[in-house]
């Protein structure tokens, strides 16, 4: 049984996938320091010994739901385009829609994270950052962006799109008529912000 905390590819016993997955819906719904050790066995549904004796500290479940968050959101964003996508800002917008629609809980404390300022928000934001460089310099390499474009500005305006409607969910969904992940919803998002991204950096076809 795979669980939101086992990593991508990666099986963890079904006690420390629940453990973590506790633990993450916590963070996400309260944040680290309003999480208790204790609170997590009781949502996981073991001892508290069980907890400590997996993860030891809070600190060492804190690490172990970071490193799990980092894989999650890394990993898919890090693969390349394939070269027969006739899209490529489709192709990473629906990268992030699945984000969104399949790990929830993930994308819920990535926000937290990326408000409070923990490192965990700094190093997906920079490790992100790296990937964008690198993908926006090929696309500029291959002659598809304009010619006067200011690169790390494009990068980072790339990424404040996703991570701010992360980071402001609760006041976006104020102003919609249905759930932010609803499917329907984030099909709207990305064609909106698409269109953004190829109106603005990209050259006429």
């Amino acid at each position: 049984m795979r669980s939101e905390a086992a990593g991508a590819g990666t099986e963890v016993p079904r006690s420390i996938a629940n453990i973590r997955t506790a633990a993450l819906q916590s963070f996400a719904a309260h944040g680290t320091a309003a999480t208790t050790l204790r609170g997590v066995a009781a949502a996981a549904g073991v001892s508290l010994g069980l907890v400590q004796h997996h993860f030891a500290t809070k600190a060492g479940l804190i690490k172990a739901v970071d490193d799990y968050v980092v894989e999650v959101v890394i990993t898919p964003m890090a693969e390349p385009v394939a070269a027969t996508a006739a899209d490529s800002v489709s192709e990473i917008g629906d990268r992030v829609n699945r984000l969104f629609a399949e790990h929830p809980d993930v994308a819920a404390y990535l926000g937290r994270a990326l408000v409070d300022g923990s490192q965990l928000g700094t190093t997906i934001f920079d490790r992100l950052y790296e990937v964008g460089i690198l993908r926006w310099q090929q696309r500029a390499d291959r002659g598809e962006t304009r010619p006067d474009i200011d690169l790390p500005w494009a990068v980072i305006n790339a990424l404040v799109l996703p991570l701010g409607a992360i980071s402001m969910r609760g006041h976006i969904e104020r102003h919609l008529s249905a759930s932010f992940t609803a499917p329907e919803q984030l099909q709207r998002w990305q064609a909106s912000v698409n269109t953004l991204l190829r109106d603005g950096l990209f050259r006429k076809p």
